[in-house]
């Protein structure tokens, strides 16, 4: 059996239920004494009224303080499920009982959640779906009530579904369940300012789960797949965004194929982080393949992508590693700008870093790049990276490439099994920045059938 509890915005006063037969005459005598006509009773409103009346207020404070501080457990993240938790364990500590949540999202409504207590002692759960399915749109013209009120055949156990609504947006409802002692009003006020509370914040945590949903659709856009390299060259890349809100920042790679077999590998970071970086990321990204169409030397590319980026103001200046492989010369060709060098592992495992000239990061203006190249033979893997991978707070980054260089690797090992190592061993997990990492490893064409050799 349900029924609706008609709400009251006023409390009811303690002697409601007293016949008022001498109304007129207590009227009298109260304008008597409020025209100063007793000093006796003027006096003794002064003593011992005024000390009650003290003590009522200080000990309404209290109460009001600590359902203040009981409130402040409500909603204290962004997550909805996390909200709900804390709503139906402050219920039940307050009132006692059981307490669930059963939630609404759009004409979806769930069963029982986040339940604290005996969930034994919830009622039919079609009761409470339907209140959910209710919760926010009363009939036209009918007074929004604030619970729900349920009782069993046996009236041994009762019920109370509070609706989790805010700004004319129903989120489900709040469900709290005991046996025994009959529903006080002041209990049913209660949970429904907890559940009104509670509605509040779910209301904002679906505003920044949509917000983040958008957000996330627009990054995936601009994380574009990375072009395919020669087939002699074999690539594995590996990018990992700080931070578990964002799927791409400013840190990225690239493969570019150029003629005779060569492939131009590139990886770079734009200063900042979040979906901001992420759109610079694109400009530089797309700058870089126009420009490496060309077939320009690695220094003569970064000299380009700085004179267009230094023309955009709002551009953010990003650091730049380029490396062009040529496996049928068996070497590579580097030019950085302001870019970490890259770490070169043999075919027995031994790891050391490759140096290459460094110019301004790009954006600046300033030029000055130069290139430099080094052997690299088959068998033999390069791996180009940025500083997130090696940089920890408060270290020299010689240090932080001292580090790197002391990895070893077993013989054997694929590029897949490379970076797991790098990554494992330089505890990547916990760094506070991006990291993009590509490894690469040349080998020789052998046969008509090398063209069919995946990267």
């Amino acid at each position: 059996m349900a029924r609706w509890i008609q709400s009251r915005r006023r409390s009811v006063p303690a002697d409601s239920g007293r016949h008022r037969e001498d109304e007129g005459g207590q009227e009298a005598t109260a304008t008597s004494a409020r025209a100063g006509d007793s000093a006796a009773v003027a006096g003794s409103a002064e003593g011992a009224g005024s000390e009650s009346a003290a003590d009522a207020m200080a000990a309404g404070d209290t109460r009001l303080g600590a359902l203040r501080e009981a409130l402040a457990g409500i909603g204290t993240t962004l997550d909805e499920g996390t909200t709900c938790t804390e709503l139906t364990r402050l219920a039940v500590r307050l009132a006692g009982g059981t307490a669930a949540v059963v939630r609404r999202t759009g004409q979806t409504v769930s069963g029982y959640e986040s339940i604290t207590g005996d969930a034994g002692a919830l009622p039919d759960a079609r009761w409470a779906t339907a209140a959910a399915r209710d919760a926010g749109t009363p009939a036209l013209g009918a007074q929004r009530e604030p619970w729900l009120e349920y009782a069993g055949p046996s009236r041994t156990r009762i019920a109370l579904c509070a609706p989790l609504t805010s700004g004319g947006d129903g989120y489900g409802v709040l469900v709290w369940a005991r046996s025994g002692q009959p529903l006080r009003r002041a209990e049913a006020e209660l949970l429904s300012l907890l559940a009104e509370r509670a509605a509040s914040h779910i209301r904002h945590a679906r505003a920044y789960a949509s917000v983040n949903r958008t957000a996330g659709d627009l990054q995936r856009a601009l994380l574009s797949e990375p072009g395919r390299p020669h087939p002699n060259l074999d690539v594995a890349i590996r990018y990992l965004p700080a931070g578990g809100g964002v799927l791409v920042g400013g840190d990225w790679c690239e493969t570019v194929r150029l003629h005779f077999g060569r492939t131009l590998l590139v990886v770079g970071d734009v200063m900042g982080h979040g979906l901001e970086a992420a759109v610079d990321m694109s400009v530089y990204r797309s700058s870089l393949r126009y420009i490496a169409s060309a077939d320009l030397p690695p220094h003569r590319v970064l000299r380009q992508m700085d004179d267009i980026a230094s023309r955009e103001p709002d551009l953010r200046p990003a650091t730049c590693l380029l490396a062009r492989v040529d496996p049928g010369r068996r070497q590579v060709t580097l030019a950085s700008a302001g870019h970490l060098p890259p770490a070169r592992i043999t075919s027995g495992g031994e790891t050391s870093i490759v140096p290459v000239p460094v110019g301004p990061p790009l954006g600046t203006g300033l030029g000055g790049y130069e290139s430099a190249t080094h052997p690299l033979g088959a068998g033999e893997t390069l791996v180009l990276f940025t500083d997130g991978l090696v940089e920890r707070r408060g270290e020299d980054i010689d240090r932080s490439l001292e580090r790197l260089s002391a990895v070893r690797f077993p013989g054997g090992g694929g590029l897949e099994d490379v970076l797991d190592t790098i990554l494992g061993r330089l505890d990547v997990r916990h760094a506070e920045d991006d990291v993009a990492a590509l490894a690469c490893r040349p080998h020789s064409r052998q046969g008509p059938s090398a063209d069919a050799v995946s990267p």
